[in-house]
């Protein structure tokens, strides 16, 4: 038997809202639109995605399990998503070569510094 990483399930209030948002943050595509779990994708037919799922209790703590992504340009991808929505975010990390954000739900992610060479 063969295991296939499917997706990345992110609980959240307003699936539509927030798929759309890290949608247009990562350059996405939605594979899935409905209301109660929305799910993106690199293309299409690349897995794995990010399902979005409805729940009732709002986020409270710090995630267990976050993203981390790396840019060509640090600065650059930092400022587009702060102008997309996201916010700058302190979970303890103290002064790091990754800026720590979080998305309109505030679910922490960060974003590396680019690799040299």
């Amino acid at each position: 038997m063969t295991l296939q990483w499917e997706q990345v399930v992110v609980d959240c209030a307003d699936p539509r809202a927030l798929g759309a948002w890290w949608a247009q943050a990562l350059r996405w595509v939605t594979v899935d639109d409905d209301a109660e779990e929305y799910e993106i994708r690199p293309t299409p037919d690349t897995l794995p995605g990010l399902l979005f799922v409805r729940v009732p209790e709002a986020k409270s703590l710090k995630n267990r399990l976050h993203l981390d992504f790396r840019p060509a340009d640090q600065r650059a991808e930092v400022d587009r998503l702060l102008a997309l929505g996201a916010r700058p975010a302190d979970v303890g990390q103290g002064e790091q070569t990754w800026v720590t954000l979080a998305d309109p739900e505030g679910n922490e992610f960060c974003v590396l510094r680019s690799r040299q060479g």
